[in-house]
């Protein structure tokens, strides 16, 4: 088959280039860019040379060419290319936030400041987190050319992290000062690589800014927060349970490419673990073996997805042991008092996050092993 990838120059559009290069069902790619039309994609990054060569065309030739299309490109700027490949009959994959909220253009607007521009194309589309939605992928992809709306960097690792615990009931409801059916709060704190931010030039991503520093943005305005609170309710809901509140606090560390969540979930009493009262306390055999038996919960729950990895006892996930590849690793631990489940993802924000996670759902429409082109075992270094 024929990839194509708009918006090939990007820190996205390049690792696309990249994996898919080497995907065994790919034979060749159409790649375009707006800004080096007429450029070779060796010219751009040098580190193809030798190994990747091909033209920078017009996004038009590339829908042509393709049997399936990606789109790295800025939210709201993708929609007619995806109306292209729907009349053509061609699966579009879009990296930006167009898709990611179905029929709700009110929160879209809301946070990204934009209407959809074809809001009847939302019949065609679907969220692209495969742990969560391959059956509705599969069953949309029956009826015709899908167009996926993958996941956001942030809500990929969140919602991996949550996933297990939200739907199986583990999370607690209510509390003394909201009252019994109030919803549980979930904190989300995330430090990320500065290749979040895109190869656009800005200062905060200046070396000097960022090198020596790890600091918070966007404190409680981040854009992910609406994505992140709409998947914990779809979770919630496999559960029967009530939407939680979502915290979000996304950090910039300095490193290229990762996203470490550290997730907060208080729980329910059925799974908390006797604690001593009083100052706290190293955890007790009590909650040693609490945190056990969820982290068999959490294996279990991922037993047959091949890009989940739940990491034994004494094990933290780390962004430097997924780089490159797309995994996402979790490890679970409770609080010394054994009320709260901390749980903690790190993904490759370009792979998983971005690139990886779009050829997984290419993988999952084009009824190709799920794993083929991303099964590398993570870069060492």
């Amino acid at each position: 088959m024929t990839a194509g990838i708009i918006g090939a120059t990007g820190y996205a559009g390049a690792e696309l280039v990249r994996l898919l290069a080497a995907h065994p069902e790919v034979s060749g790619l159409a790649l375009a860019s707006v800004s080096f039309e007429g450029e070779m994609i060796e010219n751009i990054y040098p580190n193809f040379f030798g190994k990747i060569s091909a033209p920078l065309v017009k996004p038009e030739e590339v829908i042509a060419r393709s049997d399936a299309v990606f789109a790295a490109l800025p939210h709201g700027v993708g929609e007619p290319y995806a109306k292209a490949c729907v009349e053509k009959g061609v699966d579009f994959i879009d990296l930006s936030a167009d898709y990611r909220f179905d029929d709700d253009e009110d929160t879209f607007k809301a946070w990204y400041g934009k209407p959809y521009i074809h809001p009847e194309l939302r019949q065609r589309s679907v969220y692209g987190l495969p742990e969560l939605n391959r059956e509705k992928i599969l069953s949309l992809k029956k009826k015709g050319p899908v167009i996926i709306g993958n996941p956001g960097c942030y809500p990929t690792g969140a919602s991996l992290g949550a996933f297990p615990a939200l739907a199986k009931g583990l999370a607690a409801l209510g509390s003394e000062a909201l009252g019994p059916k109030a919803p549980c709060t979930i904190i989300v704190d995330s430090a990320s690589g500065v290749t979040g931010g895109g190869r656009e030039p800005q200062r905060s991503f200046h070396f000097p800014e960022c090198s020596d520093a790890v600091a918070p943005y966007k404190v409680g305005s981040h854009r992910h927060t609406p994505e992140i609170s709409r998947n914990f309710k779809a979770m919630a809901a496999l559960g029967k349970a009530e939407p939680p509140l979502v915290i979000f606090t996304p950090h910039l560390a300095p490193m290229n490419r990762g996203i470490l969540s550290t997730i907060y979930i208080p729980l329910v009493q059925a799974w908390q673990a006797p604690a001593s009262a009083g100052a706290p306390r190293p955890p007790s055999k009590e909650i040693e073996a609490k945190a056990s038996e969820i982290r068999s919960l959490y294996a279990g729950f991922y037993e047959d997805e091949p890009f989940v990895r739940v990491l034994p006892a004494g094990v933290n996930a780390a962004t430097n042991r997924v780089r490159q590849s797309n995994f996402c690793d979790i490890s679970v631990h409770l609080d010394p008092a054994g009320t709260t489940l901390i749980v903690c993802t790190a993904i490759d924000n370009m792979v998983k996050g971005a690139a990886g996670q779009a050829i997984q759902n290419m993988n999952v429409l084009m009824g190709f092993d799920e794993t083929s082109g991303l099964a590398a075992v993570p870069a060492l270094f």
